[in-house]
């Protein structure tokens, strides 16, 4: 598609590098978001209506080529879907520090969700912490609870490939088979599958919180309520990354969450979790293969 030139309050970006969230991402792409959240899911800068085909997306690097001179030549993260030339009101496009590469800072809204869940989750100091699900999303999670002074911090996952990239994270990591924490302080659960939710609650310890951080869209999934359920006295959490957290939204607005998570993505042990990338030529012909393909990190686009 041709891309005008900008006006007074736009920037021309070229893109760079963009992210496939896949959980999101699969769900939309097979139709599986529920007519009563196609208002809610719209992604910022979304062309076209539930469901799919839509242009869809939220994890896009770019280059300013056009705009307000002080800005051009800047890099910048914007949550805009997969497209190679865009324009982009200047205050979507957050610059990125020269600490944050091009392929870590595609992480930044998977990190901006990370984040919230764990404002929401409060996790504190000598915790035991279990994440159940190695996808992005869990392993930023692991992440940032393993920073905490004191916190042990398990990720949990059925593919064991996913071992070293927990070591390289500051996490311990075991499939559902292997030894498990019991009793812990706080469960997140990112598997997005049914048995994950069951493993989740059964990790958690009496009066701990086990927060949701799964979102399933059009499909059903039972919960597990009965046995210890109620004897633990647990409480189940969700968490959505399109509110800011309670714990922070008197004082934080979206981009100062986003500002924030992009500067969380200049770790290079990050780089872990970008490993696949497709030239934006070939993502037409492959997506459902990227889409489904089990075990897969972060998949980079590359324009």
């Amino acid at each position: 598609m041709q891309v005008q030139a900008p006006a007074a309050d736009l920037l021309l970006v070229r893109a760079i590098n963009s992210g496939i969230s896949r959980g999101t991402e699969s769900l939309v792409f097979r139709g599986l978001v529920p007519e009563s959240e196609w208002a809610r899911m719209r992604c910022p800068f979304q062309e076209g209506e539930f469901p799919f085909p839509v242009k869809y997306g939220y994890a896009m690097v770019g280059q300013v080529e056009d705009g307000p001179a002080e800005r051009i030549g800047e890099r910048v993260f914007s949550l805009y879907p997969h497209q190679s030339r865009f324009a982009v009101p200047a205050a979507s496009a957050i610059p990125i520090n020269d600490a944050v590469s091009d392929r870590r800072a595609v992480l930044a809204a998977q990190m901006e969700t990370a984040m919230n869940g764990t404002w929401d989750a409060a996790p504190r100091i000598g915790d035991r912490i279990a994440i159940v699900g190695g996808g992005v999303s869990g392993c930023l999670l692991a992440y940032l609870c393993a920073r905490l002074p004191g916190t042990e911090v398990m990720l949990i996952d059925i593919n064991p490939d996913r071992r070293e990239t927990a070591v390289a994270l500051g996490a311990v990591f075991a499939t559902p088979d292997e030894a498990l924490p019991s009793g812990c302080d706080l469960v997140f659960h990112a598997s997005g599958t049914a048995e994950g939710l069951a493993l989740a609650l059964s990790l958690a310890g009496f009066e701990a919180t086990m927060v949701e951080m799964s979102w399933y869209g059009a499909k059903p999934v039972a919960v597990a309520l009965g046995g210890s359920f109620h004897s633990q006295r647990l409480t189940i959490l969700s968490s959505q990354v399109g509110s800011v957290s309670p714990a922070r939204r008197a004082r934080w607005d979206y981009r100062r969450r986003l500002t924030k998570a992009l500067s969380l993505c200049a770790d290079p042990r990050l780089d872990v979790l970008v490993r696949d990338e497709t030239p934006f030529a070939d993502i037409p012909a492959r997506l459902p293969e990227i889409l489904g393909a089990p075990g897969a990190l972060c998949h980079l686009i590359r324009y």
